[in-house]
């Protein structure tokens, strides 16, 4: 097993100032094909999200309730709602109420509710996990102590992990107490602060996997990660957690560390045993192969590209030494040295932020590797997106790319009679709804029990699936 670097950032800087000719925004020269390998699918319009404050819901994360068909949707702002089959939306829970005493900070794009997650055992009765919800947000109660701080100068808030408990899972609205704090992050930045959280879907009672809570938790903000914490092995920011949320040998004591995971017990008391995966910058979205069992992370890079890898038990994904496939430069990414540690995880795709396809700021979201015959066309594709233009991208699950972008093709979407792209959908909504045209998109995606799957925006409340055509 690899264990962490003692000191990576003096080499990082020699290697970056004495190569800074060779730093490059575009790593990729080739672009994507924009016609070459489409993937054309119908979409249709699912439910309108309520709008706060007059402003289009900011849709964040949505999932299935276990055992259930009931859809869950969550506005970064603080509600999360349930969607009827019949595309009716009610609120289940307001985050941000008065009564739970955790603000929610929804100030700008990258904070509010980062992520929520169903125990598995959510609907069994007379099961530690009946009841449980988990929710990972940011709050501007900066008062209590925090489990993992960064030492940086300023705080401009905290992000928590925090344990709902319904009394009747099946209630139409939460009918629990207050929540359970599991974890309080004192963020250092704005910016990169948490990122998806997720049990493993293809785990099953008895297996070592089941229950246990993965956490993707981002380096901590600003830019170039200047705390140096991805790589440290004591910090808890720019990490993948897995936790046992019905444990309590863990940080704080709210929760459990998996005696599976990679550093648990290994006699490094410098080293946080509830890491399970290191190296990562703002680890947007997590999923599962259900065919081979791997999991991903869509991780969002500095300047120059994005990323989708794979991650095992005590992977490095590289941050801040590398930028997905390549070594990080100030001003880019150095183009010639590609790929030169073995022991780090490298992307399975890539591409880069020049790429005429994207336009403005470019951001890797999304993930979904799709293994259905109800949309045959993308049967075996792993699929991600581009957060700002609302690009959907797919690759080939069963052959995976060794990173790079030549292997990326696009997913359009065909409603109306006409193939667009989700942005053209969202302005031709904003012009019916008599709104500004939105200029980006805000993509995220969820995969459905039905074989839908989802696309989530913030621009013009209205949630949209990908479905079989005619």
């Amino acid at each position: 097993m690899r264990m962490f670097p003692l000191i990576t950032l003096p080499a990082v800087l020699l290697i970056a100032c004495g190569a800074a000719a060779q730093e490059t925004m575009n790593p990729f020269p080739d672009p994507i094909e924009t016609d070459e390998g489409v993937i054309k699918v119908d979409v249709v319009e699912v439910a309108a999200i309520p709008r706060i404050d007059g402003t289009p819901a900011h849709m964040k994360k949505l999932v299935h309730e276990p055992g259930t068909d009931r859809l869950f949707l969550a506005d970064e702002r603080g509600p999360i709602y349930i969607i009827d089959e019949d595309g009716g939306v009610s609120e289940y829970l307001n985050v941000d109420a008065e009564e739970w005493g955790v603000p929610v900070d929804a100030s700008w794009r990258e904070t509010g509710i980062q992520s929520f997650a169903f125990h598995p055992q959510f609907t069994e009765w007379g099961t530690p996990g009946h009841g449980k919800l988990y929710v990972w947000t940011d709050t501007t109660d900066t008062g209590p102590e925090a489990h993992f701080t960064s030492d940086g100068s300023d705080n401009p808030h905290d992000t928590v992990l925090l344990e709902f408990t319904a009394k009747n899972p099946a209630a139409a609205r939460y009918d629990g107490g207050p929540p359970r704090l599991l974890a309080r992050f004192e963020q250092p930045f704005g910016n990169h602060n948490g990122g998806d959280i997720d049990f493993n879907p293809l785990a099953s009672p008895g297996d070592e996997d089941f229950g246990l809570l993965y956490v993707g938790i981002g380096d901590g903000g600003s830019g170039g990660d200047p705390l140096n914490l991805a790589q440290d092995p004591g910090s808890g920011f720019g990490k993948i957690f897995r936790i046992d949320p019905m444990g309590s040998n863990g940080t704080g004591g709210e929760y459990g560390i998996p005696a599976g995971n990679p550093f648990a017990g290994d006699g490094d008391p410098a080293t946080l045993g509830e890491i399970y995966a290191w190296g990562v910058r703002n680890p947007q979205h997590l999923a599962w192969d259900p065919a081979t069992g791997t999991m991903y992370v869509a991780d969002i890079g500095q300047n120059a590209v994005e990323e989708v890898s794979p991650v095992t038990a005590g992977a490095d994904l590289g941050w801040k030494v590398w930028e997905a496939s390549f070594r990080f430069g100030r001003q880019g990414v150095i183009a010639d040295d590609r790929r030169g540690d073995p022991e780090v995880t490298y992307p399975v795709a890539e591409y880069d932020h020049q790429d005429p396809l994207f336009t403005g700021s470019v951001a890797v979201t999304g993930l979904v590797v799709y293994r259905s015959d109800a949309i045959p066309q993308l049967d075996g594709r792993l699929l991600f997106g581009d957060l700002a233009s609302g690009e959907i991208l797919h690759v080939d699950a069963d052959n995976l790319p060794e990173g790079g972008q030549a292997h990326v093709r696009r997913v359009l979407l065909r409603a109306g009679g006409k193939t667009q792209t989700l942005l053209q959908l969202i302005q031709a909504k904003n012009r019916e709804q008599g709104r500004t045209v939105a200029d980006r998109t805000d993509l995220r995606m969820a995969a459905g029990q039905d074989g839908r799957i989802y696309l989530l925006n913030k621009h013009d409340s209205t949630l949209r699936a990908l479905v079989p055509g005619d």
